[in-house]
């Protein structure tokens, strides 16, 4: 008997020569369509697509227009009750699709939940069960290099990572897709930041398994690419969800908080690459482009912003004990 498909899968693909096969060799056996988004590759990934996957929808942009817009773009061209986002180097388990759509299917105010990712190159190990997002402007993943044994219980988190995460599409319309000022980092977290204001909340699913290789297409952990662009989107990030008074009430643990990765990175030979970008982000916060993106403060959402505020200030021991 045929099932029947609730689940868009959504691909962004940017030279994921060296990834995309294995994603989809498992993931056509699943029960959702399947929709990669092509950010004009130009190492054969595309071509792999086209000729060994015929079933899986491709769509071709121009150019590498980032993360957040290939999602955005297969968002647009799904029509099912929920849509999967699934980074390029990864591999799912068996039942991964079914895994994770089961608990939204109880929950009406789930908006997101988050796959168990676990490490490729060392599957025995945690690469992220749900992200988290502190008082110093701080996003972490919960359980980061761990033994996975520890993660197999589902609860509530602040985001679901954008590498294995599955949203209810209807609520889009309300909260909006990915914000492409992100271009790609913290676009998650901002996405699950929207949904928590607007009443709705995330959950990790330690059922729906993913091995992820990780900085498998941009690079090592830390580049100069990667730290001016997450340097600048941890500006927007708080500027843009936090109304006056809470970036008010915030302001000295941001401060505090930019100032300790400010000496990391020094250390590391990107303090440069790093202020650079948190001028770029102050910048992108008081432009006209950031300005228009900015959540705008409603009085019946008071009770989540202080629900959320007192995560904030909790997730400073998540940070250091999970």
């Amino acid at each position: 008997m045929e099932q029947r498909i609730q689940s868009t899968v959504v691909i962004p693909n940017y030279n994921g020569i060296n990834y995309i096969e294995k994603c989809l060799t498992m993931l056509v056996k699943e029960p959702a369509h399947i929709i990669v988004v092509d950010n004009g590759s130009d190492d054969g990934s595309r071509e792999v697509v086209q000729e060994k996957f015929p079933q899986v929808e491709l769509i071709c942009l121009d150019r590498n227009y980032g993360f957040c817009k290939a999602v955005n773009v297969g968002i647009a061209n799904s029509k099912t009750t929920y849509v999967i986002l699934l980074n390029n180097d990864t591999e799912i388990e068996a039942g991964f699709v079914r895994a994770m759509e089961q608990p939204l299917m109880w929950r009406g105010e789930i908006f997101s939940g988050a796959a168990q990712i676990r490490n490729l190159q060392h599957p025995e190990l945690m690469d992220d069960a749900g992200d988290y997002y502190c008082v110093f402007g701080w996003a972490f993943a919960r359980g980061k290099d761990k033994p996975y044994q520890g993660y197999q219980r589902t609860r509530r988190i602040f985001a679901g990572c954008g590498a294995a995460v599955i949203c209810r599409r209807k609520i889009f319309n309300e909260i909006g897709t990915m914000d492409e000022n992100h271009f790609a980092y913290l676009e998650d977290i901002d996405l699950g930041y929207r949904a928590r204001i607007h009443g709705y909340y995330n959950i990790y699913i330690p059922k729906a398994v993913v091995y992820h290789a990780g900085s498998g297409v941009s690079g090592s952990r830390h580049n100069s690419f990667k730290v001016k662009l997450s340097a600048q989107n941890s500006v927007y990030l708080a500027c843009k969800n936090m109304p006056f008074f809470q970036l008010l009430l915030n302001m000295p643990f941001l401060l505090a908080g930019f100032a300790v990765k400010m000496i990391y990175f020094t250390r590391k030979g990107l303090g440069r690459d790093y202020a650079a970008g948190l001028y770029k982000g102050i910048k992108l916060s008081l432009s006209k482009e950031g300005r228009a993106h900015k959540v705008r403060f409603q009085r019946e959402n008071l009770y989540n912003y202080i629900v959320i505020q007192l995560e904030l200030w909790r997730n400073i021991w998540y940070r250091f004990m999970n």
